[in-house]
């Protein structure tokens, strides 16, 4: 257990570290809030594939030896960028291109580790049985701990220098490999049998989401949620360092923060889903983030920005837990994985379209664009949960009663990730 836990921790803290420095990184590096935009851009665009494709290389390898591949990669990638950085000069051609390498080929071995990672988090749980319980309370907060930290690290970090900053995520991604457990060889015949052609797979996933009026507008409101907080996460280090004209280390400690407000938002929400329902609940986190993504971009100073942040995460992570609760009890259990692939994407899919509209505006603009995400989402919303009021019955609790098989795996519920980035 405590090598699992290292292995997941190591990993886990190496990625988020990454995803939220290598924008600022690029800030720093060359001062362009275009290309600032653009990396974030690239860091997306790697994991829509790896969500569509790395279930079935997963199964096909073992989880366990595409985790170790995917860690060694990222390790070798990650240390030949910092001795590159440290050789070129702090700006330039050559250190731009070597760090929005870093952004698309990390992003792209970040989510192959996570799906992995994932796999073997479930094998874990099968082999403790009537514990399985405490082990995904284990790997769940090993999660939301370094979803916590690893903002407010890279911060840090990128203000010594970004070298000893790729240098801590490539010993961090050594460390996970070196701790890297082995799971049982699959039995011979029943990989091949199992896995299933990606197209079809999305197919299926598709025809489903199309087919459960509850789960398609949900999805819906959820993709333009998405896109008003993945420009906020796009454009925040462009909002804190040149026009509040503070530092790196500022912008980790907004987004750690607001980390952890979501984590109480996420354990408040279990217990109100229990006494006011899933509909009431989502509602008002709607409502939350949509008023906390307005408040975002009106923000005149620091102290008000990190505080409309706070609530936007919080509204984002009651969101999250009607997402999962949702998804669980309206996928048919036949077509889970590959309706869950499809959802992923879904909701994943305004990530890379934020880093573009980030890349090709105007700094000064940014707002402007941020205001015209709140209201899009609003109006997204607003129809959403419109939906989902006629169509309440379908994910009534007594549902799920009646069909236990309803409520799908539990660890694959866990693989949102990018609704808690």
């Amino acid at each position: 257990m405590t090598r699992s836990s290292l292995m997941r921790a190591s990993d886990a803290l190496a990625t988020q570290t990454a995803t939220y420095a290598i924008p600022l990184l690029i800030l720093l590096t060359t001062g362009s809030t275009a290309l600032t935009g653009a990396a974030f851009l690239l860091e997306w665009l790697p994991r829509l594939a790896a969500f569509a494709v790395g279930g079935p290389l997963v199964d096909r390898f073992r989880a366990d030896r595409v985790f170790r591949a995917a860690a060694l990669a990222r390790t070798l990638l990650c240390a030949a960028a910092a001795a590159a950085l440290a050789l070129l000069p702090a700006a330039g051609t050559a250190a731009t291109v070597v760090v929005m390498t870093v952004g698309a080929a990390g992003g792209l071995l970040s989510q192959a580790s996570f799906l992995a990672v994932e796999t073997l988090g479930a094998h874990a749980s099968r082999r403790a049985g009537a514990d399985a319980h405490r082990v995904q309370s284990v790997q769940i907060g090993i999660d939301q701990s370094a979803l916590l930290a690893g903002p407010l690290l890279g911060g840090l970090l990128l203000a010594v220098g970004p070298t000893l900053m790729l240098t801590v995520v490539a010993a961090l991604s050594a460390t996970a490999a070196a701790s890297t457990t082995t799971t049982p060889a699959t039995p011979v015949g029943t990989t091949a049998a199992g896995v299933r052609a990606v197209a079809a797979s999305l197919r299926t996933g598709w025809h489903t989401v199309r087919g459960i009026p509850a789960l398609a507008w949900l999805v819906t409101g959820l993709v333009a949620s998405n896109l008003a907080l993945a420009v906020t996460q796009a454009s925040a280090p462009i909002t804190v360092m040149t026009r509040y004209g503070h530092s790196s280390i500022a912008v980790g400690a907004v987004w750690s923060a607001a980390g952890l407000v979501s984590l109480a938002a996420v354990a408040a929400c279990r217990r109100s889903i229990d006494r006011f329902g899933l509909w009431p609940v989502g509602a008002t986190g709607a409502a939350t983030a949509c008023a906390a993504c307005l408040a975002t971009a009106l923000a005149p100073n620091l102290g008000v920005y990190a505080v409309t942040i706070g609530i936007l995460m919080a509204g984002e992570g009651a969101l999250t837990v009607v997402l999962r609760t949702l998804r669980a009890r309206l996928i048919p259990a036949a077509v889970f994985g590959s309706t869950l692939s499809v959802t992923i994407v879904l909701v994943v899919l305004p990530m890379p379209v934020a880093g573009a509209l980030v890349a090709v505006l105007p700094a000064g603009t940014l707002p402007g664009l941020l205001l015209a995400c709140a209201v899009l989402q609003g109006a997204a919303m607003a129809l959403a949960f419109r939906g989902l009021w006629h169509h309440r019955a379908s994910y009534a609790p007594s549902r799920t009663a009646a069909d236990p098989t309803a409520t799908g795996p539990p660890a694959a519920a866990q693989t949102d990730a990018p609704r808690t980035a």
